[in-house]
């Protein structure tokens, strides 16, 4: 096993968010995506965790209707092969009530999970059963914490008022943050900035910020990340998937590390004291291999840009 998660956060964490199986996926098809993603996590050696998503989607009410399986089962299971941390995101909008919210905690625990990234509903008008994100975030931290674990939310870098969000999270018990998939990088840049003067401002010891980036390989992928909610420039999408020095994958990762070392160059320059860290994604099973890419380009470069 590496590093504890909880002290990987303050030394440039390197988390890869792999697709979990699907709700519905046979015994078999698990254990060989499983199987791969070790592989992966094996060869690059320096992920600090295995990030695993819940994949849902929302009807017009805001009911759920979930696309992942046994999330917690498949991170425990990747991470103790591996050798690394194992991080579950949970979108609490959609658990029935608060102590629906301990027992989900206390359980993940159980499960040798001790890292999560609580989510809220994709709709601030439904007015949804579970507890706000700020409520969550109170609820499972003592648990999280006593077992050596951390809390994470998720930041949205091109939302209006984004940093006074992660504030409220933050002291609310937010150790980290994974931010949607970034390709704008001043945008990313002012994030952090911004969160930064208000820490400073407030007393509070800010949490980390990870950057997450991810390949594109075609239009549908462009698409698929605009319908997540990232904000893509038309420029940026055009020099990925129609340039012309090889492939989109290897101009997505290009791209990608540009972003970073722009991100962590500005914050030296602004003398922000934000850690700082990558979150890699694979956004479908045929692009394991293009993500495979990205993460070890990054488990390369990201210890050496101060």
């Amino acid at each position: 096993m590496g590093r504890p998660f909880a002290d990987a956060l303050r030394a440039r964490p390197l988390l890869f968010e792999p697709v979990p199986p699907g709700a519905r996926a046979p015994p078999a098809r698990v254990e060989t995506q499983s199987a791969a993603t070790v592989e992966l996590l094996r060869s690059v050696g320096r992920v600090d965790a295995v990030n695993v998503p819940e994949l849902v989607d929302e009807n017009h009410d805001g009911r759920p209707y979930y696309r992942s399986g046994d999330v917690r089962g498949f991170a425990r299971r990747v991470a103790e092969a591996a050798g690394c941390e194992a991080v579950v995101n949970k979108v609490v909008a959609h658990l029935p009530n608060t102590e629906a919210m301990r027992t989900w905690t206390e359980e993940t625990v159980a499960r040798g999970v001790r890292a999560v990234v609580l989510v809220g509903g994709s709709s601030r008008y439904i007015p949804y059963p579970g507890p706000p994100v700020f409520e969550a975030n109170r609820l499972c931290r003592e648990a999280i914490e006593a077992a050596g674990g951390a809390v994470g939310n998720i930041a949205i870098p091109q939302r209006t008022g984004e940093a006074h969000r992660m504030l409220a999270k933050t002291r609310a018990g937010a150790r980290f943050f994974t931010t949607q998939i970034a390709f704008d990088p001043t945008t990313s840049a002012r994030l952090v900035r911004e969160y930064d003067a208000l820490c400073r401002q407030s007393g509070v010891a800010p949490a980390t910020v990870l950057v997450s980036v991810a390949p594109l390989a075609d239009e549908a992928d462009a698409e698929f990340v605009r319908w997540l909610g990232a904000d893509l420039p038309e420029a940026t999408e055009r020099a990925i998937l129609n340039g012309e020095d090889g492939g989109a994958a290897g101009r997505s990762v290009a791209g990608a590390l540009a972003l970073w070392r722009e991100v962590v160059r500005t914050s030296r320059e602004a003398f922000v004291e934000v850690p700082l860290g990558v979150n890699v994604e694979q956004l479908s099973q045929r692009h394991l291999a293009s993500a495979a890419e990205m993460l070890r380009a990054f488990a390369t470069a990201i210890d050496g840009e101060n």
